[in-house]
């Protein structure tokens, strides 16, 4: 297990902790967490994030899941396709179940967004395919033109909206079916 690994698990334990016993001012409930595990989350992600942001559980999740390779019907850190690593995500952070396919995820559990719209913990859409317009690739939206997904040359990475691939092969954004 390489140290990134083991420190990225640490961060995430760590903020696991304080959201549990919660530094939070009488008769708030907004949930304070600690601003030095906050950045080293931040940094992971390579985003920017504010100790009082309510989707830290989100980000302490797939923090988790980065490098891990892909694997086609994969849905585990031993390895994941995209599909998997979304429903696997949800699952974990929003007790949620998602279809298996990306496909079927941007039919059957998502309302359309644009990318404009686009918060936190939506779903992004894509077809890579040159020959077929069907969609066959999904991550998790972030913020800042930021999502997570699992790459079939990278494995789970961070990657932005503004590059020249995704740009070309956006489909749609799509918020999870409450």
């Amino acid at each position: 297990m390489n140290s990134y690994y083991k420190l990225t698990k640490w961060v995430v334990f760590t903020i696991g902790i304080c959201i549990l016993t919660g530094l939070s001012s009488c008769g708030s409930s907004k949930v304070l967490y600690n601003p030095v595990e906050v950045e080293q989350l931040s940094r992971s992600l390579s985003i920017p994030i504010n100790n009082d942001d309510p989707n830290i559980p989100l980000y302490a999740e797939v923090s988790l899941w980065l490098g891990v390779p892909y694997r086609y019907s994969g849905n585990s850190k031993a390895g994941s396709d995209c599909s998997g690593f979304v429903s696997e995500v949800y699952r974990r952070v929003y007790s949620k179940k998602l279809e298996r396919s990306s496909e079927d995820q941007a039919k059957k559990d998502v309302h359309k967004v644009g990318k404009g719209g686009l918060k936190t913990g939506d779903l992004v859409f894509f077809s890579t395919s040159p020959r077929s317009k069907k969609i066959d690739h999904v991550g998790i939206f972030l913020r800042d033109g930021y999502f997570i997904h699992a790459s079939t040359s990278k494995g789970v990475i961070v990657s932005h909206l503004n590059e020249d691939y995704y740009k070309r092969t956006w489909k749609k954004g799509g918020r999870v079916k409450l």
